[in-house]
């Protein structure tokens, strides 16, 4: 029973982790990331759909991303999307290829980009602390409803407060160096 409880918040754990690195890849850096584009979503013949399975996406260069989608006739949907985001590039569209550009980020927009991580990085805390909740809760509920003795209980508790621990270090760890990939000039 302890067993399942610590499975089951070492997942959500896991889950809060794969969230904040989903969210830290869609952070724009001075550097191209074909990840910037995952949330985009064109309108493909109806259905929207993710850039990434509409086109091959490149980076030729550090600064630089090209778009190549298999329908040519998509370029200017894919345009219009990119605009339509909150990316903060402008792309070109050669007629075979869109080009985004990735400028220099300035001081201030780097250090805008830094706070959002923070804010993704307290959300990956919090999503940690409330699996710790719920499965401490857990603890409690089988050590009233199925008998658990008081040692075992707080033992476990003591184990989800070590797992705790863990992911929280890991979310730190994650933090700091994402935090100094978009500072680096």
């Amino acid at each position: 029973m302890v067993e399942d409880i610590m499975m089951e918040a070492e997942e959500r754990m896991e889950k809060a982790i794969a969230s904040l690195h989903e969210a830290f890849g869609s952070v724009r850096t001075g550097r191209a990331n074909a990840m910037v584009l995952d949330k985009i979503k064109v309108d493909y013949y109806g259905v929207p759909t993710p850039i990434n399975q509409m086109a091959g996406v490149k980076t030729p260069d550090a600064h630089m991303l090209v778009i190549e989608p298999w329908d040519k006739g998509m370029l200017r949907a894919i345009e219009h999307a990119i605009i339509g985001s909150d990316l903060g590039v402008t792309p070109s569209n050669d007629g075979s290829v869109i080009r985004l550009p990735f400028p220099m980020l300035t001081e201030e927009r780097r250090r805008e980009l830094a706070k959002q991580c923070k804010t993704y990085a307290e959300e990956a805390r919090v999503a940690v602390r409330a699996a710790r909740r719920d499965a401490n809760a857990a603890i409690e509920r089988s050590g009233k409803d199925d008998n658990l003795p008081e040692d075992d209980q707080r033992r476990a508790e003591t184990g989800v407060q070590k797992l705790t621990d863990r992911y929280i270090e890991k979310v730190d760890e994650a933090y700091k160096k994402k935090e100094a990939e978009v500072m680096e000039i």
